[in-house]
């Protein structure tokens, strides 16, 4: 591997290349004359050929100068890209977010960037629940994790407590409990231990519990839902967003806690930075309220 030219001198070349002149040069470089001299000099017995013409009347780039100034000029053209890129990106905040929660989280990250354009957050959707920060670059995540087991320095959001919903077409057809048995149950799971949770605590027993349709995730069961093709089971606290513009109904007042719940936690050993403390205030301000 052939060694590389040295940095700074190729840095001093590329200034001096645009004026042609050693003091102006120094000038901008807040160095000697001498010193950029010297680095000239020394990239010049490192390449093993001349880069300037040294007149009386002062510098001219050789036919390699003028080569090696339009190279460096890309060189730390890239170079300046990638200071500016980077250091966007890190101020950004970075969050992790399941897709489960994202009818909640959504809207008010929304609302956060009209009211703090200054504290961007670019949001990455995962279908797991959980975060590992040793592997995966975020400032914060938004988990679903059992409440007994409440990581440490985590902000809890709230607790989950499943309860039917439905399209408001279908609310006068939901007198009862029991009158599910008429409706297509849709489950956001493969299995059924929401519906049979809330169920159990209804004291409700239906024989068309496991013939409903059966989804991937909480968001395409409440789609469905909202459709009027059938009566979903979800956490009241991710639904409110479609309750309150009348996309979704509750047609039954028990709540049933599962012992989960959501909470936002960030790296370990790691001091928030001010921006991010103050999201995380925010969310659980709105949590609260919501």
């Amino acid at each position: 591997m052939k060694r590389l030219p040295p940095l700074p001198a190729l840095h001093t070349f590329w200034v001096t290349a645009q004026c042609c002149n050693f003091t102006r040069a120094a000038e901008q470089l807040h160095i000697t004359q001498g010193a950029v001299s010297r680095q000239i000099a020394g990239l010049e017995s490192h390449l093993g050929y001349a880069l300037f013409q040294r007149q009386a009347r002062g510098l001219s780039l050789t036919d390699e100068g003028r080569e090696w100034s339009l190279r460096a000029q890309q060189v730390f053209g890239l170079i300046g890209d990638a200071v500016e890129q980077i250091g966007r990106r890190r101020q950004t905040l970075q969050l992790k977010a399941s897709t489960c929660v994202m009818r909640w989280l959504l809207p008010r990250l929304m609302q956060w960037q009209k009211e703090r354009p200054d504290v961007p957050v670019e949001l990455t959707t995962t279908v797991a629940y959980s975060v590992d920060f040793r592997r995966e670059q975020f400032d914060a995540a938004l988990i679903y994790a059992p409440i007994a087991e409440q990581p440490p320095d985590a902000r809890h959001l709230f607790d989950e407590q499943l309860t039917p919903v439905c399209a408001p077409t279908l609310l006068g057809d939901l007198q009862r409990p029991l009158a599910l048995q008429q409706q297509v149950l849709l489950h956001p799971t493969r299995d059924e231990r929401d519906w049979a949770l809330w169920l159990k605590a209804a004291n409700t027993q239906l024989s068309n519990l496991a013939q409903g349709h059966h989804f991937e995730t909480l968001d395409l069961a409440m789609t469905v839902a909202s459709q009027g093709s059938g009566v979903a089971i979800g956490d009241s606290a991710l639904i409110g967003e479609d309750v309150k513009a009348g996309r979704l109904v509750m047609p039954f007042e028990l709540r049933v806690p599962t012992g989960m719940g959501y909470f936002l936690v960030y790296p370990p050993g790691i001091e928030p930075s001010v921006g991010l403390e103050a999201l995380m205030d925010w969310l659980v301000s709105e949590a609260q309220s919501s």
